[in-house]
């Protein structure tokens, strides 16, 4: 095997701690209607609920970030995986809304490292042109994750065993990702920063644009990634379990389609002599007109056609997501990669945090109409607010 080949095949192997990252977390959403009945919840409750793992992953996120380059990407992801894969079995144990409540806060905490550890390995073990395609993989990772969510829920009786699946995929892929750490040669050697936290690059204006962007391209995701069990359950006359079997875990495939089309997109330009982030952006475009699809959602006659235009939003969400989490890899390197990217997870983090109770209020009050339309329109305005951001070299 080539030296490129197996750095790709280090890629792909730790795209499965993102495959567990969000098969723990989209574990709630899948059962979620059992979860609403369990403790008696209504759908404004519940988006509190996913608030809990949404606010302590904001919170986390900084001190991941640091941890992460202060420690190097194999101590830190180690330690992260750790966490959250207790944390999972904490929730299967959960007995209380207060224990459920709690424990999600643990899983938030430890999972905001998940993003940060990925883009960090790109940098790390990718040259910079490929670095999106990389995002991409990560994002197979991600959706095989999510859609797994839904099919391990729909195998199991009750809404528990799930959690203590996600926990034992978790701690085994631990010391496997030692051995490969240790087999395979990265394409740039990053050492572990020796100094504090330092907050002058959080206060650089293109990070800063970068998380408004953030918080503008994610809405879509936000509503999907949390609430597509019960928008299909709500619109159309099924039980959970079924929607959960034949449809739910159709569009986060459907997403990593998504993924590797926006880091073709920008590898393309970045083949023509267009600049790293100038690259993103043209790619960052396109997707922002794809992702206006969302707004068809409750005009669907057929669950099967609801999932196809659900997928289709989610398809140009990730298009553009894989490119807009490579950005700061582009502008800040490897030795900052953690840092930098966890003030994009700790702007998703709070966008989770706010919205997610108003998706159900606004949805148990008006339904789902209002709540896709105004999903629609602020990707491209994400898109415009990266206008001030420039690349500072075009190496490819």
């Amino acid at each position: 095997m080539s030296t490129s080949r197996a750095r790709w095949a280090a890629a792909t192997f730790f795209a499965l701690a993102s495959t567990w990252n969000y098969l723990d977390r989209s574990v709630l959403s899948a059962a979620g209607p059992a979860i609403i009945a369990e403790f008696h919840l209504n759908t404004t409750q519940f988006g509190w609920l996913q608030s809990a793992f949404a606010f302590s992953y904001a919170l986390a996120a900084p001190l991941a970030g640091w941890c992460l380059d202060r420690l190097g990407l194999e101590a830190g992801i180690v330690c992260a995986v750790g966490v959250w894969s207790l944390a999972a079995a904490f929730c299967g144990w959960s007995r209380s809304l207060g224990q459920l409540v709690a424990a999600r806060g643990l899983l938030g905490a430890g999972e905001s490292a998940g993003v940060p550890a990925a883009g960090k390995l790109n940098a790390i073990y990718l040259e910079p042109r490929d670095r999106a395609l990389g995002a991409a993989l990560t994002q197979v990772g991600i959706a095989v994750g999510a859609s797994g969510a839904a099919v391990l829920v729909g195998w199991f009786a009750e809404w528990r065993s799930p959690f203590f699946v996600c926990a034992l995929l978790g701690l085994g892929w631990i010391p496997l990702w030692l051995l490969v750490r240790r087999a395979v040669q990265p394409y740039q050697a990053v050492a572990p920063q020796v100094s504090g936290f330092r907050w002058e690059l959080w206060a650089d204006p293109r990070l800063i644009r970068l998380a408004v962007a953030n918080v503008l391209w994610m809405v879509g995701y936000v509503l999907w990634s949390g609430w597509t069990t019960v928008y299909l359950t709500r619109m159309f006359p099924m039980s959970a379990a079924r929607a959960n079997r034949n449809f739910a875990w159709i569009p986060p495939l459907v997403s990593v389609m998504g993924a590797f089309a926006g880091g073709w997109l920008s590898r393309r330009a970045v083949k023509r002599g267009m600049g790293v982030v100038e690259a993103r952006r043209s790619a960052l475009l396109v997707s922002s007109i794809g992702c206006m699809v969302v707004a068809a959602a409750p005009y669907c006659a057929t669950p099967l056609l609801a999932t196809l235009v659900i997928g289709a939003s989610w398809f140009w969400t990730l298009a553009g997501s894989v490119n807009l989490y490579t950005i700061p890899v582009d502008i800040w390197g490897g030795e900052r990669a953690g840092t930098a990217i966890a003030a994009l997870v700790f702007s998703y983090g709070l966008l989770q945090t706010a919205v997610s109770p108003g998706i159900g209020w606004m949805v148990g009050r008006y339904g789902f109409e209002p709540v896709c339309w105004l999903a629609a329109a602020p990707p491209i305005l994400g898109w415009w607010i990266l206008g001030g951001v420039r690349s500072t070299g075009t190496e490819a």
